[in-house]
C-alpha cells in the first residue's frame, strides 16, 4: 500500500474523530433531532466500511484494523438504538472515541510506511531505460516495487488500433512481473510511477493501451516520472520529443545533461514563454548508459549460433533505425542491398544486423509500398546466412559481442561509444 493511501487512512480517521464532536453537540441539545443524528451516524458508518473494504481489497481479510473498524460500526449501530437514552448515548460516544484512537494506532501498525513505486515498461527491449532505477528501488527497504509491463497496439495505416501485444514474459528472470490486470491503480494509488513512453495518442506506429496514457496515469499518483527511452549526444533534444504529452504531464523528467535540460527549456518557452519547466527536469544521465558500460564480451551471453557464424572473424554491429529509413525511402533500400552484397562471404568480418524492433511494423504502417521489398531483403539475409540476424528484445548482447559499430546515427551510437569501441556512421547516398 502506498504512503498516499496510508496518509488518506490517517486523514479519514481524523475526520471521524472530528465528527464525534459534531455528534456530541447534536446529542446534547435539549431537543435531539433524531433524523439529523441518524443521517450523521449513517455517514460515519459508510466511511468506516469504505476504510475496511479498501484495506481488505489490498491486504486481504484478517487485518487488525479491519476488526477494529467492525467493532466501531457495531457501536455506531448500538447508538442508533439508544437515541432516547442520553446516559447510554454518552457511554457509546465515549466508546466511539476510544475505538477511533485504537483504529488510528492500528493503521500505523498494519500499514507499513513504505513508498510504492510502479514501473510501466511496454516493450521488453526498452527495459534498459528503467532498469538501473528499478535495481536501486528494489534495494531500498523503504520501497515496495512493482514492474507492470503494459499492453500496446500496432497502428494501422489509418491510425486505428491493430494487433495487441503484451511482452510480460520477455523480461529477464530476475524481474518479478505483475500482471497489469491484477493491479488496481485507482485503489492502490502508487506514490510514484515511472514511464518510458511519452507519446500517449501521438505515436502513429504503436500506442500503449489508452488507460496508460500519461494524462490518465496522473489521476492515480502524486509523482509521474518520465525516463526517456532514447539517448543522444546530451546537447539537445528534438522538439517533438521535448513537447510530447508525457513530458508535459510528468512531474519529473530525467534528462542526460544540463545542456539537454536547457534544450527542453528552449522548446517549452518557444511554445509558450510563460512556461518554466526547469524544476521538473533532472539532469541525472540515463540508465541506458549504466547498462552499456557494464557489458563485456567475455561475460555477455549470446546464442551458440552467433559464435558459430562469427567463426573468429571481426563482428560489426549493423544497426538500422526508423528515422533514417523513413527519410531514405528507396535510397535506403538500395543501401541495405549494397551493404549485404559487400559483407556476403567475407572471411575477415561478419555483419551482426540488428534492425530497429519496430522496423517491419513501421514499413507496414508508414511505407506499405516498400514493405514487400524489405521483407525479401530480410529473408535473403537470413536464408543466405549473410551474417548474424538479431531480432531479440535485448540489444546489449549485440553491443557486448561486436568489435565495432556500423550503421545509422541513432541513439544506439551514443550507447556504443560508452564501450570505447570504434563507431562508423553510414551514409545512405554513398555507393
Amino acid at each position: 500500500m502506498s504512503r498516499t493511501i496510508r496518509k488518506q487512512l490517517f486523514s479519514t480517521v481524523d475526520l471521524l474523530r472530528k465528527t464525534h464532536k459534531v455528534l456530541e453537540g447534536s446529542l446534547l441539545k435539549k431537543q435531539v433531532n433524531e433524523q439529523e443524528v441518524m443521517g450523521l451516524l449513517a455517514d460515519m458508518q459508510e466511511v468506516a466500511i469504505s476504510m475496511g473494504t479498501m484495506i481488505e481489497q489490498i491486504y486481504g481479510e484478517g487485518e487488525k484494523t479491519v476488526k477494529e473498524l467492525e467493532q466501531y460500526c457495531e457501536t455506531l449501530y448500538r447508538l442508533t438504538l439508544a437515541l432516547q437514552n442520553l446516559p447510554e448515548c454518552r457511554n457509546l460516544l465515549k466508546q466511539l472515541k476510544q475505538q477511533a484512537g485504537r483504529i488510528r494506532v492500528q493503521v500505523g501498525k498494519d500499514i507499513p510506511d513504505r513508498l510504492e513505486a510502479v514501473f510501466l515498461p511496454y516493450k521488453a527491449s526498452m527495459w534498459d531505460s528503467l532498469e538501473s532505477i528499478w535495481k536501486a528501488a528494489k534495494e531500498d527497504e523503504e520501497a515496495e516495487v512493482y514492474v507492470i509491463p503494459i499492453p500496446y497496439f500496432d497502428r494501422n495505416p489509418d491510425t486505428s488500433f491493430g494487433k495487441m501485444h503484451y511482452e510480460g514474459d520477455l523480461f529477464p528472470n530476475e524481474v518479478k512481473v505483475t500482471d497489469y490486470q491484477n493491479y488496481d491503480f485507482e485503489l492502490r494509488r502508487p506514490d510514484i510511477i515511472f514511464i518510458h513512453n511519452p507519446y500517449d495518442d501521438g505515436n502513429y506506429v504503436t500506442s500503449v493501451h489508452p488507460f496508460f496514457y500519461s494524462q490518465n496515469l496522473k489521476k492515480f499518483t502524486e509523482k509521474l516520472v518520465y525516463v526517456p527511452y532514447f539517448v543522444g549526444a546530451g546537447d539537445g533534444v528534438a522538439e517533438g520529443m521535448a513537447l510530447a504529452k508525457g513530458v508535459w504531464n510528468a512531474d519529473y523528467v530525467i534528462v542526460q545533461s544540463e545542456d539537454e535540460k536547457q534544450s527542453y527549456i528552449r522548446h517549452f518557452q518557444k511554445y509558450d514563454p510563460r512556461i518554466d519547466p526547469a524544476d521538473k527536469l533532472l539532469p541525472l544521465g540515463s540508465p541506458k548508459f549504466d547498462k552499456a558500460r557494464a557489458v563485456r564480451r567475455g561475460e555477455v551471453e549470446v546464442p551458440e549460433d552467433w559464435k558459430k557464424k562469427a567463426g573468429g572473424r571481426k563482428v560489426l554491429l549493423y544497426n538500422t533505425s526508423l528515422s533514417c529509413m523513413l527519410n531514405g525511402n528507396e535510397a535506403y533500400m538500395e543501401k541495405l542491398e549494397r551493404v549485404f552484397d559487400f559483407f556476403a562471404g567475407r572471411e575477415d568480418a561478419v555483419l551482426l544486423w540488428r534492425p530497429h524492433p519496430l522496423m517491419e511494423t513501421t514499413f507496414a504502417s508508414m511505407r506499405p509500398e516498400l514493405y514487400g521489398r524489405y521483407r525479401k531483403l530480410r529473408e535473403r539475409f537470413i536464408e543466405e546466412e549473410i551474417g548474424i540476424y538479431d531480432d531479440s528484445s535485448d540489444m546489449y548482447p549485440a553491443i557486448g559481442f561486436s568489435d565495432a559499430y556500423y550503421g545509422d546515427g541513432s541513439s544506439l551510437v551514443w550507447l556504443y561509444r560508452e564501450t570505447g569501441k570504434p563507431v562508423m556512421i553510414q551514409d545512405v547516398n554513398v555507393q
